[in-house]
């Protein structure tokens, strides 16, 4: 997904309507940040991802992706749970009590099934839970949806 931003240089009148002098076209594609420890899961979604327009940044593990998800501006978390380090329950809890996250939309991206696992995934404030393997429409679906939301 790509946000397109016109820098324009003013505004004149021709025949009654307005008009904008453009300076330029800037596309800004949205930022996603993937923390998972598992190269393989990391580069296949990065390939989806990036082969759909989006900017995505990495982390493979749990003190890595708090740093990069506080200061990279991502405008969304695939976090995995089972991480090295810090654990993805706990990155969550920890970003959603920071201001600057604490809108940050967060998908845990999980093999643990569980619905225990996945209502501790939702208590500690993911918006969804989405247990791998997941189908690719399915990602980009969710994905889209949540960037969307988010505005």
């Amino acid at each position: 997904m790509i946000n397109i931003v016109i820098i324009t240089t003013g505004q004149y009148s021709h025949h009654g309507k307005w008009h904008w002098k453009k300076k330029g076209v800037i596309l800004i594609a949205k930022r996603i940040l993937i923390v998972e420890d598992d190269p393989s899961v990391l580069r296949a979604t990065s390939y989806i991802l990036e082969k759909e327009g989006y900017e995505v940044l990495s982390a493979q593990n749990g003190l890595e992706g708090l740093k990069k998800a506080k200061d990279s501006n991502p405008d969304l978390l695939l976090l995995d749970v089972m991480l090295p380090g810090i654990d993805g329950f706990e990155i969550c809890h920890s970003l959603r009590g920071e201001p600057e996250t604490t809108n940050l939309p967060i998908l845990m991206f999980s093999a643990k099934g569980q619905e225990t696992d996945k209502a501790t995934g939702l208590k500690v404030g993911a918006d969804e839970y989405i247990t791998k393997p997941v189908d690719r429409e399915v990602l980009l679906s969710k994905v889209a949806a949540w960037l969307s939301a988010k505005g």
